[in-house]
């Protein structure tokens, strides 16, 4: 649970380049970049096999990783950072991911937990060897036309985007809640379910 003594790492998972910008798939990059904009530094720079950021927020030294590692290889980049800082991942880390499961901008805050299936989420398991971390989970929903590959990897349509400037809205503030309160309480904050009806 953080502290304001405390060091606590979040990970966003996506795919470099700009050809997977703005795609269902990099959803966990554009958290991450929201987080840093919304508290005031931008400074990513090379680091972890990722772009890396450092900022002090709500007393809790805050940690910003995007991996570069492509998202099947996105567990070396956190393992690196973890182990680098000395980090507990079970109480010090929080991976912002995309999910197939969960309706377009839902979100959904784990402690621990399955892969889903999701790329990302089985290379950190693998080279951490727990599935005991925080993820905060972020709806896009499935196709039943579109395979899923394509699907993950297609931009977010404008019809969604409304809804997905939201989610990463209320990612800010859920996270804002974990560095504060923790990440039991944080849940309460985070597991609300937003219907398309529902402001």
């Amino acid at each position: 649970m953080a502290n304001p003594t405390e060091t606590f790492l979040i990970v966003g998972l996506g795919n470099p380049g700009p050809k997977y910008e703005k795609t269902r798939h990099n959803i966990g990059f554009e958290i991450v970049d929201y987080l840093a904009k919304s508290w005031g530094d931008n400074s990513f720079s090379p680091k972890f096999q990722g772009l890396f950021c450092q900022i002090n927020q709500s007393g809790v030294k805050v940690l910003l990783l995007k991996p570069e590692t492509y998202m099947n290889l996105s567990g070396r980049s956190v393992r690196e950072a973890l182990q680098f800082f000395k980090l507990n991942p079970s109480s010090q880390l929080l991976v912002v991911n995309d999910d197939l499961d969960l309706p377009p901008a839902q979100l959904r805050l784990r402690l621990s937990g399955g892969t889903g299936g999701h790329n990302g989420l089985k290379s950190i398991v693998e080279c951490l060897g727990t599935e005991n971390f925080a993820r905060l989970r972020v709806g896009i929903g499935r196709s039943e036309k579109v395979p899923t590959e394509n699907y993950v990897l297609g931009k977010i349509p404008k019809s969604e985007q409304s809804a997905f400037d939201d989610a990463i809205q209320r990612s800010k503030e859920g996270i804002e809640s974990i560095l504060k309160d923790g990440l039991q309480k944080a849940m309460n904050v985070i597991n609300v379910k937003r219907g398309p009806d529902e402001s």
